[in-house]
This record gives C-alpha cells, sequence and structure tokens, in this order.
C-alpha cells in the first residue's frame, strides 16, 4: 500500500517518501490549531463573565486528552495501520469543534472542544511522526521536525482567521467554532488516504539490504514495558515536561499577555501570535537537525538555557516592554517546537523504532502533564498577583533544574539496562 501510495506521485519510494512529511505538515497545520485558543480567551471572558483561568480550562484540558490518547493511540496504530487511526482521529476533531459551537457556558466548552477534539488530535498526531520515523530510519530528527513544524505553524494562519470571525458581526465567536470544525474534517478526512508504512523489505537510499539498516542504526528496539525499566525513559519524560510547561504556558497567554503586559491593542497582540508561530514551527526542524548533530542531551541542553534566559528577561524587564515580549515569546515558543522534535526523536534513538508508535505515545504524556501545570500556573499566577510575569520566575527554576536531569539522565540504554 506505502509504494502504491507514491506511485500515485509518480515517483521512487526514496523521492515520494518526502511526500509523507508534505502530507504529515499539513495534517499538523489542522491539528495545531489549538495553539491559537489565546485569541478566544478574552472573547470568552466577555462572553460568560468569567475569570482568566477559567478562560484557560478548555486549553488545559483540550493539551490533557490529547497526551492522555496518545498511548491508546500508540497501540491502535500498530493495530488498524496510520490511516484508518488518522480517519478515527479526524472525525473526533472535526467533532469536538463542531459540537462545541453549540456551548451555553465554559464547562460544556471544555468538555465538549477539550475532550472530544483533545481526544481526536491524540489519536492522529502520532500517525504521520510514526509514518515518517519508519520512512526515514537514519538521522530522522529533520523529517520528523519538517513533519510536526505544521503543528507550529499552524497558528500563523489560523489565529488571524479565528480572530477575524470572531471580530465579524455576522458570525461571531461561537460560530467560529462551527466553521473550523466542519472544515478540519474535511481535510484531515482526504490526506488519511496517504498515510501508510513502508513495506517490510524496503531499504533507505544507499542501504543495499533490509539488514544493512539495523547495522546502520544500532538499536535495543524496547517494548513499552522494557521501556520503562530504563533511567533514560525517566529522564526524558521529565524534561520534555519542562520544556513543554514552559513553552505551553507561553501559547496559552501569549495574546493576553500581550495586550495587558507588553501594552499590545488586541488586533497587533493577536499578529504577534502568528510571529510567535513562525518561531515555533521552525523550531521543529532546527531542534531535529540539532538532535541529529548532537544527540538528545546536548540538545536539551541548549533549549534549557534558551528558556532560562528567555524567562529571566520577561521577569526583570517585561512589563511594558514590547520588543522584550516579542523577542522572549519567540525564544519559548521556538523551545518548545524544538522539544517536538527533540522528544520524538530521542525516543528513536534510545529505544528504538521497531514499538515506536506505542513508546512515543507513553513518553508524550509528558506533554500533556506540562499543559497542566504550566496552564494552572499561568492561570493562578494572574489572578493572585494581577500579572504574568511572576510565573516566568518559577519557570526559570525549572529550567535549572531541566539541565541537572538532562546532564545526568538523558543518555542511551545500554545493552543489559533494561531487564
Amino acid at each position: 500500500m506505502a509504494v502504491q501510495n507514491l506511485k500515485l506521485f509518480g515517483m521512487k519510494a526514496e523521492q515520494g517518501r518526502w511526500i509523507l512529511v508534505v502530507t504529515g505538515l499539513l495534517i499538523n497545520v489542522c491539528l495545531g490549531s489549538i495553539y491559537a485558543f489565546s485569541v478566544f480567551r478574552k472573547p470568552l471572558e466577555a462572553l460568560w463573565g468569567i475569570s482568566s483561568s477559567q478562560s484557560g480550562y478548555p486549553f488545559m484540558v483540550f493539551l490533557a486528552v490529547f497526551a492522555i490518547a496518545m498511548p491508546f493511540a500508540g497501540s491502535l496504530v500498530a493495530r488498524w495501520g496510520p490511516k484508518k487511526t488518522t480517519m478515527l482521529g479526524g472525525l473526533l476533531v472535526g467533532t469536538g469543534w463542531i459540537a462545541a459551537s453549540f456551548s451555553p457556558d465554559i464547562t460544556v466548552l471544555t468538555i465538549l472542544y477539550g475532550v472530544i477534539g483533545g481526544a481526536g488530535v491524540g489519536i492522529v498526531y502520532g500517525c504521520p511522526i510514526a509514518v515518517v520515523a519508519k520512512w526515514f530510519p537514519q538521522k530522522s530528527g529533520l523529517a520528523i521536525g519538517l513533519t510536526v513544524m505544521g503543528f507550529g505553524i499552524s497558528a500563523l494562519v489560523i489565529a488571524p482567521l479565528m480572530k477575524a470571525m470572531i471580530d465579524h458581526p455576522d458570525i461571531g465567536i461561537l460560530p467560529t467554532f462551527l466553521y473550523s470544525g466542519i472544515a478540519f474534517l474535511v481535510v484531515l478526512m482526504l490526506l488519511a488516504q496517504l498515510l501508510s508504512f513502508p513495506p517490510a523489505e524496503w531499504t533507505p537510499p544507499g542501504v543495499k539490504t533490509a539488514s544493512a539498516v539495523t547495522e546502520l542504526i544500532p538499536s535495543l528496539n524496547l517494548s513499552r514495558r522494557e521501556m520503562l525499566k530504563t533511567r533514560s525513559f525517566y529522564a526524558l519524560w521529565a524534561t520534555y515536561t519542562i520544556g513543554c510547561l514552559a513553552g505551553l504556558m507561553a501559547i496559552g497567554i501569549a495574546s493576553p499577555a500581550g495586550t495587558e503586559v507588553a501594552k499590545l491593542d488586541g488586533a497587533t497582540a493577536a499578529l504577534a501570535v502568528s510571529l510567535f508561530a513562525v518561531f515555533n514551527g521552525l523550531g521543529r526542524p532546527l531542534f531535529g537537525a540539532i538532535t541529529d548533530k548532537l544527540g538528545p542531551k546536548h540538545t536539551a541542553m541548549v533549549s534549557f538555557t534558551m528558556i532560562l534566559g528567555a524567562s529571566l528577561l520577561l521577569f526583570f524587564f517585561g512589563q511594558g516592554n514590547a520588543m522584550l515580549y516579542l523577542f522572549a515569546f519567540c525564544v519559548l515558543w521556538m523551545c518548545l517546537g524544538g522539544w517536538l522534535a527533540l522528544a520524538p526523536t530521542a525516543t528513536g534513538i534510545f529505544f528504538g523504532k521497531l514499538h515506536y508508535a506505542q513508546n512515543y505515545g507513553l513518553v508524550f504524556t509528558a506533554y500533556g502533564t506540562g499543559a497542566i501545570l504550566g496552564t494552572l500556573l499561568s492561570g493562578s499566577v494572574k489572578d493572585l498577583t494581577g500579572s504574568y510575569l511572576h510565573a516566568f520566575a518559577i519557570v526559570s527554576g525549572l529550567a535549572v533544574l531541566g539541565m541537572l536531569i538532562a546532564a545526568i539522565g538523558l543518555n542511551p540504554v545500554k545493552t543489559g539496562q533494561a531487564r
């Protein structure tokens, strides 16, 4: 099936596999619309008279369910294949957005959008990553980074479109969910038809036999249970959580922080989200390529150094400083994008590609943990202190902790370590 899909483009498998990267990128553009959610927060607060913390609940629950669904999705991919799994997830994504348009309050919106939509994204998200990881068994960081780049750059297009629909007198905030859901449903169903794994006898360019792949890419190919017995898994999970906490917090508060901290007007703050999305998207292939070159440990150290610097600058000098706000949030969004390429690449390096979908599904629960902690942290700090800036002092300390964990624990699994 994989070869047949690629023949539709008149290409050989080694050339056509890049079509799968583009397909994955486009799928992620649809899934990444969650990163534009900050443009909904102020209008929702005005519509229902809710607090800053409450307006963040759909975002928090969406990302949490997204992460929780990933381990189950890994098993579905192994059983059904990426095409059928993506179709199921795409149906849930569209249903969640469409149903959310009928919400009477923030609680119902959180359930319909956060739970149903989040589950759909969790099911779809790992499919193109697993496909690309198997089509690019060597130095897969760049290919995976380009695939997930769509999730990061999504807000570049989606945020202004959704902002325009929300502000349009004939549309408004709730119908924006409806129209978005219909579009995502159609696109995801179509793109799902292209996803498939390479045949067992396929080998990458420059490799003569399938057995040579194993020789070039030494791997223990650990099962999920075996992976859980290694220190490398817990170090990867902890560092991934910290990296996601900082980035997802910055994503969740990007628009309100722009108006309240940097003193930008609403339209400029929405445009800033698009700028941040560019850096979030670019961070994925950039950090993927760096991981191919330096390895997971040193790439993680680079990321945490950048998070530490950006957070300290915001905490001490961020109030009323629009340029610093733009610079620091670009860095934080880029680092989050970096982790979404670094972690899946590290999963393949540390634990092998044989059980990749199941293993990365479990590693990805760190993303949901970071989403919950980051959203609760930013919302609580804002409600208690009246400013988002104090949350970045805590993030600075966590970045230092991340450096220590990476230095000690982000090491390849040695033969015999997993029992």
